[in-house]
């Protein structure tokens, strides 16, 4: 039996999708541990399970419900994942970045990304939003690594303005205008599932980064190569470590993601209305 190709599979999991939700999304969203509670502003929404979808991996941490919803915020249509993949679990970088592919295909042109993240930045606090400014992939992998589909974009894609400058300036005014603070800064993407050390935290600081998390960068990377406008937000779910002399946890990062979000909800409503 003949192996599907990349395209191939891109194309079966965009037409199946397609088969349930006839309208073209042109907003997608990515949503990190915790963050799931952005689907509740899902109108009409479809429901479809990762594992329905041909080729799809399947999420398996706790605070990624597994499922892609496709309806409309604020009368525009949208198609959201309720849950994300990651390298750490043994996902290579096509898969974990596979979905961004099949939004592309589908007509997605902006990706609104979010994950939680520790903060490096000691003027942050538990709870702050950080606007993703740029990024540093400590993962020392790349999802282009491999053979270039022409189809899907160049073979050596410029990553100058990796996150919008352009919808970055939305996201400062519907902060702004709802008196939320937002702190800007880079998001430095390693491969996990450890938490960091303090003496690598304490590197990270002086290498420029603002926050740290084990997502995003990947996905980042296909919807630049793919022609995708991203903007990127970090939930300061904790401090990294060594800062407050505390274990690190996933229920603290969940703990905290729950206590934010109505003021998370607000603003990403409010950035979809003015995208």
């Amino acid at each position: 039996m003949q192996t599907k190709t990349y395209l191939e599979k891109i194309s079966e999991a965009a037409a199946y999708i397609q088969g349930l939700y006839p309208h073209t999304p042109d907003i997608g969203l990515i949503l990190g541990s915790g963050l799931g509670v952005i689907a509740d502003l899902v109108e009409n929404a479809v429901v479809v399970e990762y594992d329905r979808i041909p080729h799809f991996p399947v999420s398996t941490v706790e605070g990624h419900a597994g499922e892609l919803l496709l309806g409309t915020i604020a009368g525009r249509h949208v198609l959201l994942m309720k849950g994300r993949f990651h390298q750490y679990e043994g996902y290579d970088g096509d898969t974990v970045s596979f979905p961004v592919r099949v939004m592309k295909q589908l007509g997605v042109s902006k990706l609104i990304v979010t994950n939680a993240a520790g903060g490096i930045n000691t003027s942050y606090e538990v709870g702050d939003f950080m606007l993703i400014k740029d990024h540093i992939n400590f993962t020392f992998r790349n999802p282009l690594i491999g053979p270039n589909f022409a189809e899907l974009g160049v073979r050596f894609p410029d990553m100058s303005e990796a996150y919008s400058k352009r919808l970055s300036v939305t996201a400062r005014e519907v902060a702004e205008s709802q008196g939320l603070t937002l702190q800007e800064g880079v998001y430095t993407g390693l491969l996990g599932p450890t938490y960091e050390t303090p003496a690598e935290i304490r590197m990270l600081r002086a290498l420029g980064g603002d926050a740290v998390g084990m997502s995003t960068v990947p996905e980042v990377i296909v919807a630049r190569h793919a022609g995708i406008e991203v903007l990127g937000f970090s939930c300061i779910s904790n401090m990294a470590a060594g800062i407050l002399d505390q274990p690190l946890s996933h229920q603290e990062v969940m703990e905290t993601t729950e206590r934010v979000k109505p003021k998370f909800l607000k603003l990403v409503l409010g950035i979809i209305e003015k995208l």
